[in-house]
């Protein structure tokens, strides 16, 4: 969970992210969105919502950690989804969060 956290806290930096609901749905609609990342403490109607978004702009979605740890990642205050822009960085994301490691 941490070196996932921590690609996140990267991509943040190198501005590969966008983050609230309404930025990532814009971004999702642009074809930007590589990998979206709900938290877990998100509303289920939130959860159902980006799940029907992901498959709509065939987009990978991850159900993944709570609230105040993405938020921490990314340096902002209770952001639930993030929307990871960067391809290679969303696929070892999500490698890790499956249960793979990093490479190297």
């Amino acid at each position: 969970m941490n070196k996932a956290l921590g690609l996140i806290g990267l991509s943040a930096r190198a501005r590969k992210i966008v983050y609230g609901a309404d930025s990532t749905k814009e971004a999702l609609e642009k074809g930007r969105v590589k990998l979206v990342i709900v938290s877990k403490g998100a509303s289920e109607k939130t959860i159902k919502n980006f799940k029907f978004y992901s498959e709509k702009y065939s987009v990978p979605i991850c159900i993944f950690g709570k609230i105040e740890d993405l938020s921490k990642s990314i340096g902002k205050k209770n952001k639930a989804i993030l929307g990871i822009l960067d391809e290679n960085m969303a696929k070892e994301i999500k490698k890790i969060i499956d249960g793979g490691e990093v490479i190297g």
